[in-house]
């Protein structure tokens, strides 16, 4: 007799709160630069608005200035990520695409 559970399969659960934190990003992949707009940040990820996004499975790498105010401290801190685009998603008014970090470090801006 097996030991062994399979678990039933469920829909992906997000794990991490998202702030709606409309701020400038620069993303780059190794053909170019985007210019774009976060829709909202999260520990794992960010959804970024713009003219055109990079192609699903894209390595990106980008720099978010993190506000004094929403990181709770005196200085902006800059977010150095590299990460991948996982999915793209339209609306009427807006290209966008989500990108999941894979990895980050964080610095003091200086004042």
């Amino acid at each position: 007799m097996s030991t062994t559970m399979n678990p039933p399969r469920t829909a992906a659960v997000r794990t991490a709160v998202r702030f709606p934190l409309h701020l400038e990003i620069t993303v780059c992949t190794t053909e170019r630069e985007y210019h774009a707009i976060t829709e909202d940040v999260s520990a794992n990820g960010v959804l970024f608005a713009c003219e055109e996004v990079p192609a699903v499975d894209a390595r990106v790498t980008f720099t978010i200035k993190m506000p004094a105010v929403v990181m709770g401290g005196h200085s902006d801190v800059l977010l150095h990520c590299i990460g991948r685009i996982v999915r793209h998603k339209r609306t009427n008014t807006k290209n966008m695409a989500a990108a999941v970090i894979d990895e980050y470090f964080l610095k003091a801006e200086n004042s």
